[in-house]
């Protein structure tokens, strides 16, 4: 059976040893970037199952880099775990907005981070052992393709970051429920994920802003709804 690869990007050299070593340890494939744009070839050529992404980086940032994976059909299905030494919840919030997963503070414990890794990646397989292959959802004038991870207006596709679309996915799964933001936190990112409710907030203006603000209704003090 062939080993899951991981992607590490940091222009520290002593970070990628570390974690290469540690990766290794568990039985995972490593591949080595050190700046934005080696790592989005990598990814490419590569295609990798998650990506271990520094946020300071020269030239191009770790957030620009997400952005640019996000973008791209290796990067739509992978996992993006943002590595950094900056703790301020605006760095954080960027990281989720640009299509991150999870996101860990510098200096890293490398235990919770295998952690982590391992639960992300267990997650993925579960979703894939349920999923069927033609599995889609059809509301109002949008088509969701569970197995593709796109969603069609009118026909024409909608460019959506990972998250983006599973919480989209999860909202249009039941039309008129209200779902609380700490139970979409916890469907979409995961009990293991450490993310802040504003988290929520910025991927349903981002949802709005790329399908439109009729879809999905904000129920005040409670949570979202996907419009029957």
């Amino acid at each position: 059976m062939p080993k899951t690869k991981i992607l590490i990007v940091d222009d520290e050299e002593d970070i990628l040893d570390l974690l290469e070593y540690n990766l290794q340890k568990e039985g995972y494939q490593v591949l080595r970037a050190s700046d934005g744009e080696s790592a989005l070839a990598t990814l490419k050529e590569e295609n990798p199952k998650l990506v271990l992404l520094d946020i300071m980086m020269p030239r191009m940032d770790g957030v620009e880099t997400c952005r640019r994976m996000r973008e791209m059909e290796e990067g739509k299905q992978c996992f993006i775990i943002f590595l950094t030494a900056r703790s301020e919840e605006y760095s954080e919030l960027a990281g989720f907005e640009a299509g991150a997963d999870d996101y860990i503070a510098k200096p890293i414990k490398t235990r919770i981070l295998m952690s982590r890794i391992h639960a992300m990646l267990r997650r993925g397989k579960e979703k894939v052992a349920e999923a069927t292959p033609e599995s889609t959802i059809r509301v109002h004038d949008l088509e969701i393709k569970r197995d593709e991870y796109m969603v069609y207006q009118e026909g024409k596709p909608i460019g959506l970051a990972k998250k983006e679309f599973e919480l989209l996915e999860f909202l249009a799964s039941k039309p008129g429920k209200v779902f609380p933001r700490e139970l979409l936190l916890e469907k979409v990112w995961g009990t293991d994920v450490l993310v802040v409710d504003r988290t929520i907030d910025v991927h349903i203006r981002k949802l709005r802003e790329k399908l439109g603000k009729d879809y999905i209704e904000t129920v005040k003090g409670v949570g979202y709804k996907f419009r029957k």
